[in-house]
């Protein structure tokens, strides 16, 4: 079984997101939940595909399939991110978290800014 979300099509990648947001989706629910949908049998013959990929699976749901990611949400989440800094950033975690600072310090309280002091202050005890 392949978990490897950033090998996935753009149309793969967005209905995975979908996939993970919803937990369990039928192919219409995948078809109605994606902004700009190919054809509703696109949609069936792509989750057929992530299922050969081993990226998803389905169980019978009466008439119909309903669709649930083989990939826990926490390791989807470190393979795309692990991705996304290696692509977008150079593979730096320091100019990763200075690129998410910039664009969430307006929203971010004194309490996750103080979460995020002491992550970085265990993460130095550490020797990391």
């Amino acid at each position: 079984m392949t978990t490897r979300h950033a090998d996935l099509s753009r149309r793969e990648r967005q209905i995975m997101d979908f996939l993970f947001r919803a937990g369990r989706a039928s192919a219409a629910d995948v078809h109605a939940g994606i902004p700009d949908p190919p054809s509703y049998s696109a949609v069936r013959a792509t989750l057929r595909i992530l299922e050969e990929k081993g990226h998803v699976r389905h169980e019978e749901d009466g008439r119909a399939y309903a669709y649930l990611p083989t990939t826990r949400k926490d390791a989807a989440r470190r393979t795309a991110l692990t991705h996304l800094v290696r692509t977008f950033f150079d593979n730096s975690a320091e100019e990763t978290v200075a690129a998410l600072i910039d664009i969430a310090a307006p929203k971010m309280s004194t309490s996750e800014l103080d979460r995020l002091r002491k992550l970085i202050d265990q993460a130095k005890a550490e020797g990391r």
